[in-house]
């Protein structure tokens, strides 16, 4: 089947597992009442952690989610969030064997590092270890057998899309980005390349991360800016001027991207319509706050723009990456106010880490759906713990309460510490 560049691309089912709810609806409701997800870490002991705060998915069972029940046991927790979102998004699209051509469906899907964790290598360790010394020779002399053949399996960032493929027949393309923050968005973008020109009807979209882990907490508490504030439901506060950095977490969300055709001949129901999508890249680290520290950013969204066709006061919201660290904040402003002058201070702005927190290609995920139910529901949640505005982000942050949109467009925005960027504008249908 042959496609072209008039094919309309659209989203027919969400699945969202989160710190604020899972599944679509407790989401939302939690979203909109302003309830947040971060709160002190439970699940791994913190009392060596500068920043003992995160944004955990609680009352999570996999086992309601995944069909193929007996691969949990290669699975992280990264992998089973981001299939259980996947299995929830099919379900919400209604798509059943036999309700898309198999060779026509593919995945597209975003992951980031997978860290192991201690106690899976503690017994090999041991082995090696003699006198408070580690003796490397016994390593592969007679310690590999202590760790299961299968251990590699649940590290792979491309296992998300080979158990989402396998769990619904899925035989067309399927394709793992790992580009931090940007994946979801990334892999949306690569979904819309193979329905455009006519290679499937139907993927499964969406991002994982679980930075909810002894190794990945240690070497972010290193390497990243995370704030030390005390207050659970204070501490990750995107664009205020007090800000101090951000807070950990996980969570995944999932889409059915379809053509739109072919949508409608199943009855699909459809939430919106992907209208442009761009990426950009910098190529600097964050800490550079020169004045081409936003480059990718600003490309990102240019070419988001040129592709619907809008103008700057078309926009419903911006779902900013709002990080809520006082480099990453600047620089998102700055961006604004250089890609649309006059127009940056009066579109409407939300910033939703504020809820759940920064877990890398995870969050962008999570954010693409918010932005999804907002054009759904005409209205756009409002960004915690925005208190006191920052000179150096003058914008038209949402604060308090749920604010009516009154545009049926919304973009979302992601941006990795290194630059690299990916925008994507959506329409209500």
């Amino acid at each position: 089947m042959a496609g072209s560049n008039q094919t309309r691309v659209v989203i027919s089912g969400i699945g969202i597992v989160s710190p604020i709810g899972i599944g679509i609806e407790p989401f939302w409701q939690n979203i909109c009442s302003g309830k947040s997800g971060i709160d002190r870490l439970t699940s791994i002991p913190t009392e060596n952690l500068p920043s003992k705060l995160a944004g955990e998915v609680k009352d999570f069972h996999p086992e309601l989610h995944v069909y193929n029940k007996k691969f949990l046991k290669v699975m992280s927790r990264d992998i089973q969030l981001g299939v259980s979102a996947a299995s929830d998004a099919v379900k919400d699209a209604g798509i059943k064997r036999g309700v898309v051509d198999p060779e026509r469906f593919g995945v597209s899907f975003g992951a980031g590092h997978i860290p192991t964790t201690p106690d899976e290598l503690v017994a090999a360790v041991k082995r090696c270890a003699e006198d408070n010394s580690f003796e490397v020779t016994r390593w592969g002399e007679d310690t590999m057998g202590q760790i299961t053949p299968l251990w590699m399996l649940r590290q792979l960032p491309n296992m998300p899309a080979c158990h989402i493929s396998i769990e619904h027949n899925a035989q067309g393309p399927n394709n793992t980005i790992t580009s931090q923050d940007s994946s979801a968005l990334l892999a949306l973008a690569e979904a819309m390349r193979w329905i455009k020109r006519g290679a499937v009807d139907c993927m499964v979209v969406g991002a994982c991360t679980s930075n909810i882990n002894p190794v990945d907490l240690s070497r972010k508490n290193l390497i990243d800016l995370l704030s030390r504030d005390e207050d659970p439901k204070r501490a990750c506060r995107p664009f205020d001027r007090f800000r101090n950095g951000t807070i950990l977490g996980e969570g995944a969300a999932a889409f059915v991207v379809e053509n739109y055709d072919h949508a409608v001949r199943r009855g699909a129901e459809i939430y919106a319509e992907v209208i442009g999508l761009g990426a950009g890249c910098d190529g600097k680290s964050l800490s550079n706050s020169d004045e081409e520290s936003d480059t990718g950013l600003v490309r990102a969204v240019e070419s988001a723009m040129r592709q619907a066709n809008l103008m700057p006061h078309q926009l419903g919201h911006i779902n900013a990456h709002g990080k809520s660290t006082k480099i990453d904040d600047q620089v998102e402003a700055r961006a604004y106010h250089r890609l649309f002058g006059d127009d940056a201070i009066k579109i409407p702005i939300t910033a939703l880490k504020s809820y759940f927190g920064h877990f890398d290609a995870g969050s962008g995920a999570v954010e693409l759906a918010a932005s999804i139910l907002s054009l759904r529901h005409g209205a756009t949640p409002a960004t915690l713990n925005y208190e006191t505005p920052d000179p150096l982000c003058n914008l038209d942050v949402i604060h308090g309460e749920v604010r009516p949109m009154s545009k049926r467009t919304a973009m979302t925005v992601s941006r990795t510490s290194f630059g690299q960027t990916a925008a994507a504008i959506l329409r209500a249908i």
